[in-house]
């Protein structure tokens, strides 16, 4: 790449747990559109696909878990999925680093389907520190997972990194097991409204335009698109010193010795910091890896780029055009000047754009800030996220979060719940999709099933359900 980018630098801090850089830039890669006016697009009738219970759309973690606990708890489920597989930006997105699922002294808090899900998982699809050392402070305990994204502020946590083929095919497994009906290949264009009450969706396919009706919807679209045009209030303002508004398409590069590499960064430090300085002069835009579930495997999570809208399809294409540009540039650099990287090679590019933030629901209940210290019980907890540093206690999530002010029908789970721009720099991660996911499923199975508006459920019962199916929920 040609340009210069402004380059940020955000450190790790008590208020944010990663490091990293954010690169600032403009659209170049695309010349302007020409489009003008408007089309009418002609009435017609559309027919219906099915009609069920719980309809869930998009089939990330957030989707999966909630599909999961609506079929779970007996709801007749339809999880509508616009790619090929499940899993989201967790296996299509290779963000294969599952965060933080311990708090601060070890215990592990963000249970229920995640808990499941990763008991799953086959052993070489999993790397990350055992059961007795969550928690550890031991300094070479940490330092040695701290290299690995498995240890923040001296602590190590259980945060491992997973395979992605393994994950999509667990995911299916599971959904298919519990009964729930997938559709791969579907695209949501629109609410259908009844008033104002969601009632179902109107979806695109090869099959053309049809609709899914449903009792209760579950946007898990991660972007907030169903209950956007359903009317429901969102915000969108970001934290500018944080990597929570910034895109990317993640890559990895294989045939490389990770254990080579992380002695390099450990053992010659001013030798690392002069390579990290000269890949930023040579391409501008530029990213070191992180471990993945092979040592024979490097991740690359970015480089990560802000100013650009993943609401905007002419901004993603950009991101898409550079972030291949990059995975090229990236091979080559590391492989002339990386240790451990000699006989890299492009493997795999992300088939989804890793997109961390466009529309946070404006809900019933919202997580911010200024309550982070106090760490009170929400009355309709619904789960705990760990904290982003050991300063804070555990975040209580209330079910109010996923239940938008007015508007009816619907449940919202996933990096679009309810919460202020600084909160969403840890909900929007996958181990805190999985748990809003696994809240807005089991509520919307028992909004169907006694046929409430899910604002109106039990919130006792909702906790109930919960606990029985495996998630950390306390009284208040």
């Amino acid at each position: 790449m040609s340009d210069q980018p402004t380059i940020r630098e955000v450190r790790q801090s008590e208020d944010r747990f990663l490091g990293s850089d954010v690169f600032e830039s403009q659209r170049r890669a695309l010349r302007p559109r020409n489009g003008a006016g408007a089309i009418r697009e002609e009435a017609r009738d559309i027919a219906i696909y099915h009609s069920c219970d719980v309809a869930v759309i998009g089939g990330g973690p957030a989707g999966c878990a909630a599909a999961w606990a609506a079929a779970q708890a007996g709801a007749d489920v339809v999880l509508l999925e616009r790619y090929n597989c499940l899993g989201g930006l967790s296996t299509g997105g290779l963000v294969i680093w599952i965060d933080r699922m311990t708090d601060w002294s070890g215990a592990h808090v963000i249970r229920g389907f995640a808990e499941h899900f990763i008991d799953r998982m086959p052993p070489e699809g999993v790397a990350g520190p055992a059961r007795e050392d969550w928690g550890s402070k031991d300094p070479a305990k940490a330092a040695h997972w701290g290299q690995r994204t498995s240890a923040f502020h001296g602590t190590v946590c259980w945060a491992p990194t997973l395979d992605p083929e393994r994950m999509k095919l667990v995911a299916q497994e599971m959904l298919l097991e519990a009964g729930v009906r997938l559709v791969f290949h579907a695209w949501s264009a629109r609410p259908v409204m009844e008033a104002d009450r969601v009632a179902g969706v109107i979806f695109e396919s090869k099959m053309g335009r049809q609709a899914l009706l449903a009792k209760v919807v579950i946007d898990a679209t991660g972007d907030g698109d169903v209950f956007a045009r359903a009317g429901a209030g969102y915000d969108t303002d970001i934290e500018e010193g944080d990597v929570h508004h910034s895109m990317n398409t993640a890559f990895v590069l294989g045939g490389v010795d990770m254990e080579t590499w992380l002695a390099f960064r450990r053992e010659k430090p001013a030798e690392f910091s002069a390579f990290t300085a000269r890949g930023r002069e040579a391409m501008g835009f530029f990213q070191t890896p992180y471990v993945s579930w092979r040592n024979d495997i490097a991740l690359f999570l970015g480089p990560r780029q802000s100013g650009l809208s993943a609401l905007d399809v002419d901004d993603q294409t950009e991101v898409e055009i550079r972030s291949h540009r990059f995975m090229q540039t990236h091979c080559d650099f590391f492989r002339l000047h990386a240790p451990g990287f000699a006989a890299c090679y492009m493997l795999q590019s992300a088939s989804q754009l890793g997109v961390r933030h466009t529309r946070r629901l404006g809900g019933a209940a919202r997580i911010e800030r200024k309550d982070w210290p106090a760490g009170v019980i929400a009355p309709d907890e619904v789960g705990i996220s760990p904290s982003v540093s050991p300063k804070f206690p555990v975040v209580s999530v209330p079910y109010g979060s996923l239940v938008p002010r007015a508007l009816d029908g619907l449940l919202a789970a996933g990096r679009h719940m309810s919460c202020d721009a600084n909160s969403h720099g840890f909900m929007r991660e996958i181990p805190q999709c999985w748990l809003t996911g696994h809240a807005a499923g089991a509520a919307a199975a028992i909004a169907a099933n006694r046929s409430v508006a899910p604002r109106a459920i039990d919130v006792r019962e909702l906790q109930a359900l919960l606990r029985r199916q495996g998630a950390v929920v306390r009284d208040a």
